[in-house]
């Protein structure tokens, strides 16, 4: 009778383990997914792309006063018009799209939803929507004490 129950564990223990893939698919994977900006909200960057402001908080680190959140959002194709010094460190997320980003002295490298990077203060960066759909870019702005 052991051996029985032993054996009917291990095929339970078993096809729970096998559907576990299946019922984490039909979950979301995140909370919440990209915001679905309006071709108005925020303001012009330059042609296709928007800058919209999410706030800012106070630091908890001492070299930095606050860190502000924007997010950049980009139309199929847009880019940054040239390789723009970065004024403040800042760690860029991206929440939607697919990007080709070109660092000073560096080869070009593509992020995609969910992958980060981030920018020094004083270094160059340029980044491109090289996806179908529209990008962007959620922005943690460092700004210095």
């Amino acid at each position: 009778m052991t051996e029985l129950m032993s054996r009917r564990s291990a095929v339970a223990l078993g096809l729970t383990a096998a559907a576990a893939p299946l019922l984490a698919s039909t979950m979301p994977t995140r909370a919440a997914g990209a915001p679905n900006y309006g071709p108005t909200d925020g303001r012009e960057l330059s042609p296709g792309r928007r800058l919209v402001e999410i706030g800012e908080i106070p630091s908890e680190m001492d070299a930095y006063k606050s860190i502000r959140i924007v997010d950049v959002v980009y139309q199929p194709g847009a880019a940054d018009p040239k390789e723009a010094v970065m004024d403040v460190d800042m760690m860029c997320y991206i929440l939607a799209g697919e990007f080709s980003v070109k660092k000073a002295g560096k080869e070009p490298y593509t992020v995609k939803e969910g992958d980060f990077y981030t920018c020094g203060k004083g270094k160059t960066d340029k980044a491109t929507n090289i996806g179908n759909g529209v990008g962007i870019h959620r922005i943690a702005m460092m700004m210095p004490a």
